[in-house]
């Protein structure tokens, strides 16, 4: 028997894995960690719903780690097949992976300075930097609208998801045991139509089953675009006199943000101001977005012919070492402060918070989604105090959120993807949302007159 099982996302947006099984073939879409409440944290822990051993291929969507961040464990585990890509998210995924496995090996250790005893075992990393390196390794890369068997029988094809760079839907083709061949299509995270940087999402192929992302199925993002809340924002700031903190994730969100800085700057929209961008991971992969090219959209592609660096407002600074980024402390004034996390959930962004959010004068800007359990999150709603390195910060600082920077489709551009396809897929499952989300979704499109599910954790559908 065919079958689909959800090992992640199912519920919740992170943890991003699907599981399919046919043939004697067992094929792992996405493997990413679970981020936010600790709940959900712990099942990275678990041991792994079958044998990393026994699964023959991984296919990632993109680098982000809530699609791929479990993979150094997997080859830690036993997983010995390969992992295909798109060759954007093959270098993102070099940037993010090391990283990743830096953090858990961070996180161990403060854990055993801080309570490690003869009568405690002692704390160990989910993996390290060797399971990132040998992961890596796996990589093999699949330029979009070129199919391939992936293993004997499973042939796999990317389309542009406009999500982050090198993000992609799959579509993955095989024989069921009956001998019918079926087409599973994964929207992986489907971006925003006409964004800056990257291409609009690229309208489905036919497939008799559809597994489609639905973060932000219960809500449309404001009519505002990007651009002028963020051009809004900095001027008011600017009239505060204080500094623009953005907590913001290193790939994808960050790029966006200096692209429609500089675009504000050039049109003569916000004053020229410090900018800098506080993360090593978003120094690395800033040059990345601009070598690939084939994941430009036609604005991106003419001003690099022009000459014009579009990541580069005019005193823009990377700043790499612990050093540089405690210099940004001794900054006064006006300036914008480009950091990570993306949700306060850990990095740089977290000294910049302690430091700036008791002074009414700065302003926070959220330029992303906020999963529950995060800082971010409870900054979004309001909390007096945010708890960051064990000592409870104030928020003085005037906190916004500006949801037009979503990476992510809301329902009606989530919609406007569907409407591509060229039939009703037999049955239509929705993860990667809360569960309001889920089932928003889930009611928009049944509306369709599609059969459509809402699958839970570990739950297995048959593929017939």
């Amino acid at each position: 028997m065919a079958s689909i099982r959800f090992l992640g996302a199912a519920g919740t947006v992170t943890g991003s894995r699907f599981l399919v099984e046919a043939g004697g073939r067992r094929v792992l879409v996405d493997a990413g960690l679970f981020q936010g409440l600790k709940e959900y944290r712990l099942r990275n822990w678990a041991p792994f719903p079958v044998p990393p051993s026994t699964i023959d291929a991984v296919i990632l969507t993109h680098a982000h780690i809530d699609h791929a961040g479990a993979l150094p464990r997997l080859v830690r585990e036993g997983f010995r097949g390969e992992v295909f890509c798109t060759p954007a998210t093959g270098d993102l995924a070099a940037i993010l992976l090391p990283d990743s496995a830096r953090l858990q090996e961070e996180e161990a250790r403060y854990a055993n300075a801080k309570g490690f005893s003869r009568h405690a075992p002692r704390a160990l990393p989910l993996y390290d930097g060797n399971d990132a390196a040998a992961a890596l390794e796996r990589l093999r890369t699949l330029r979009y609208g070129k199919p391939r068997e992936i293993v004997p029988g499973f042939t796999l094809s990317y389309t542009r998801a406009g999500h982050i760079l090198g993000s992609a839907s799959a579509l993955l083709s095989f024989a069921t045991d009956a001998g019918s061949l079926v087409r599973v299509l994964f929207s992986g995270d489907l971006g925003r139509y006409d964004a800056p940087i990257l291409p609009d999402p690229e309208p489905p192929p036919e497939a008799d089953y559809l597994v489609v992302e639905s973060t932000y199925g219960d809500r449309s993002h404001p009519p505002d675009t990007a651009a002028d809340a963020l051009g809004r924002e900095v001027r008011a700031a600017v009239a505060r006199g204080g500094a623009i903190v953005i907590p913001s994730f290193a790939i994808g969100r960050t790029q966006e943000v200096l692209f429609l800085l500089r675009q504000l700057e050039q049109e003569g929209r916000i004053p020229i101001l410090p900018v800098f961008v506080d993360s090593p991971m978003a120094t690395d992969a800033t040059p990345v977005y601009r070598a690939h090219r084939e994941d430009h959209d036609l604005e991106m592609d003419a001003l690099l012919d022009r000459g014009v660096e579009p990541l580069c407002p005019a005193k823009l600074s990377f700043t790499r070492t612990v050093e540089q980024s405690k210099a940004i402390n001794r900054v006064h004034g006006p300036c914008i402060i480009v950091s990570a996390s993306g949700m306060a959930s850990g990095g740089r962004v977290l000294h910049h918070l302690a430091r700036r959010l008791p002074e009414p004068s700065t302003t926070v800007l959220l330029v992303g989604f906020q999963a529950v359990g995060t800082r971010g999150a409870s900054l979004q709603a309001g909390a007096p105090t945010i708890r960051i390195h064990g000592t409870d910060v104030p928020v003085r600082a005037r906190v916004l959120s500006l949801p037009g920077f979503s990476a992510h489709g809301d329902r009606d551009e989530v919609a406007r993807w569907l409407d591509g396809m060229g039939g009703a897929p037999r049955r239509t499952f929705c993860v990667h949302g809360e569960p309001t989300a889920l089932a928003a979704q889930a009611e928009r499109i049944a509306a369709r007159g599609w059969k459509v599910h809402v699958p839970a954790q570990l739950e297995s559908a048959e593929i017939v």
